[in-house]
């Protein structure tokens, strides 16, 4: 089986940051908006390269939205930043008023998503984000795995017409996607071919997805991993392809399990080839404080318990 290599642990977040200083070398109609969390949001770089292309909104979020959504009218690429529990939950009428409905060129950028914002506790650890933004009618939503997709994604939603959430997350992870990939928006990527499960993932989970299947693999199951990161438009196709070459499929994710990727999947099976399905996500739960080791533990996030849903899922073939 292919072996991928972790080239050393960086966070999403500063993925996002290197984008976004690549597109304000190339790109003059990118502006940044920022609420108070520029270090956490790594858009130094791009403030000090380009200060008079930068908003400093302060603790505004709904404010901010709106600004982003009136900078579009004059034809500026507005990127918005702070943390994703602030990105939508905190601003969503403005965005589906102001954004979504009026289909605004809107990034909405959030970092510290999911159970890996860690110690700061429930309060700031959003596991509902992609189920709202993903309702919002054409919005897309993308969340990346590792340092260089999270670059190339934000670089590539700049090219992008239309509104957009980027979900990146607070700790150093795997780097193993290739540093000059092409990201592509709605293209799943297939990173390991199999024959007997289907192990879609996304976000910090992918990584997670990949030592299962080397462990599988030693106990003679062939799991074949794809990476989601546009869970909307969501590749159909792949997903499709996949499950009627192995017969059943692993769903895993850092959110939760209501309204996530696992029921976006979900509906594509039952409306196409209906195949036996587990979930891996929190289920029906807010989050609690802890390092992100502790609660991707504690809540099922990793290989092992994606291991175990594979072991389940094959049994139900």
């Amino acid at each position: 089986m292919k072996k991928y290599i972790d080239t050393g642990k960086k966070d999403t977040r500063s993925g996002f940051g290197a984008g976004l200083e690549e597109l304000g070398k190339t790109n003059e109609n990118v502006v940044a908006l920022c609420a108070d969390l520029i270090g956490s949001l790594k858009m130094d770089a791009f403030i000090a390269n380009n200060p008079e292309r930068f908003f400093q909104i302060g603790i505004a979020e709904a404010n901010m939205m709106g600004i982003a959504a009136g900078l579009t009218i004059g034809g500026k690429i507005p990127f918005t930043g702070t943390f994703a529990n602030f990105s939508t939950g905190r601003v969503y009428d403005q965005i589906r008023q102001s954004i979504a409905y009026s289909d605004k060129n809107v990034k909405i950028c959030a970092s510290h998503a999911g159970l890996t914002l860690g110690e700061d506790g429930a309060t700031h650890q959003i596991l509902e984000d992609i189920g709202l933004m993903k309702m919002l009618p054409g919005m897309t939503v993308i969340n990346t795995c590792d340092y260089n997709q999270t670059k190339a994604a934000t670089i590539a939603i700049a090219d992008h017409e239309g509104p957009v959430y980027l979900r990146f997350g607070r700790p150093k992870v795997a780097n193993f996607t290739p540093e000059d990939q092409k990201f592509e928006i709605g293209k799943a990527v297939l990173l390991q071919e199999g024959s007997d499960v289907t192990i879609v993932a996304t976000g910090h989970l992918v990584w997670e997805a990949l030592q299962a299947a080397e462990s599988l693999y030693e106990q003679g199951i062939h799991a074949e991993v794809i990476n989601i990161h546009s869970i909307k438009p969501l590749d159909d196709e792949t997903i499709l392809a996949s499950v009627k070459k192995t017969g059943c499929i692993v769903t895993t994710e850092e959110h939760n399990i209501l309204g996530g990727l696992g029921e976006s999947v979900a509906r594509v099976l039952a409306q196409h080839h209906p195949v036996p399905q587990e979930f891996i996500g929190t289920n029906d739960t807010f989050g609690e404080s802890g390092t992100p080791d502790q609660l991707m533990e504690k809540y099922g996030l990793n290989a092992t318990s994606i291991n175990e849903a594979v072991q389940k899922v094959i049994k139900r073939k």
